[in-house]
């Protein structure tokens, strides 16, 4: 099956011409607190430049419903990513009012963070990303992936956390996801590198070969 890749925290245009180049499946907007965040209106300006063929995610965290249906109004986003403490009610609603796919993250820390997958159902796809205390995501450091072989939720994920061009490929053989998202691992002093981008998506392409 052909890994799904997805560019997470674009924030410039030549963000944008170096995925339109390289062709990933989805790239991600930041609209929470990030050294990546987005306003609405740079987001806007960015997907007008995006190869309409590559789907565009939204990632919150912990926002408000409000928030949400105002930015998948402007015809931003294809996918909303909750990236956050919220509960399924929440993802049920926001999958109904905005008609988008939702994309539900997971901070796994240990056992005890799969059965928290296991209980939620309204999502789409599920993001399994690295555990820190004091952020949601960008950590840029990997986790112990054995453990997800006892992933039973039966739905489509997402591995991110700490990917980069050394441990891709066995990030792929050992965990088999849906997708893998990569954001600093295609970063050079804090800004995406488009030689790391391309470099990285050859190779993941190569190895589903």
């Amino acid at each position: 099956m052909k890994t799904k890749i997805k560019i997470c925290g674009l924030t410039r245009p030549q963000d944008v011409e170096a995925v339109n180049a390289a062709r990933p499946d989805y790239i991600g907007f930041v609209f929470a607190k990030s050294r990546r965040r987005l306003t609405p209106q740079q987001a806007i300006t960015l997907k007008r430049q995006l190869d309409p063929e590559i789907q565009s995610v939204g990632v919150f965290v912990n926002p408000s419903l409000e928030t949400v249906l105002d930015i998948t109004s402007r015809d931003i986003l294809d996918i909303v990513q909750l990236h956050g403490d919220e509960p399924p009610a929440f993802a049920e609603r926001v999958r109904r009012e905005t008609g988008c796919p939702v994309v539900k993250a997971f901070r796994i820390r240990g056992e005890e963070s799969l059965e928290a997958l296991k209980a939620y159902n309204q999502a789409d796809y599920l993001l399994l990303d690295t555990y820190n205390k004091n952020a949601y995501g960008g950590t840029g450091r990997a986790f112990n992936w054995a453990l997800l072989r006892g992933n039973t939720s039966g739905k489509p994920f997402f591995l991110a956390g700490g990917l980069n061009i050394e441990n891709i490929e066995t990030a792929i053989r050992t965990v088999q996801p849906y997708g893998v998202d990569i954001s600093s691992g295609v970063e050079t002093d804090g800004r995406k590198d488009p030689g790391k981008i391309e470099e990285i998506i050859k190779k993941i392409r190569r190895f589903d070969q």
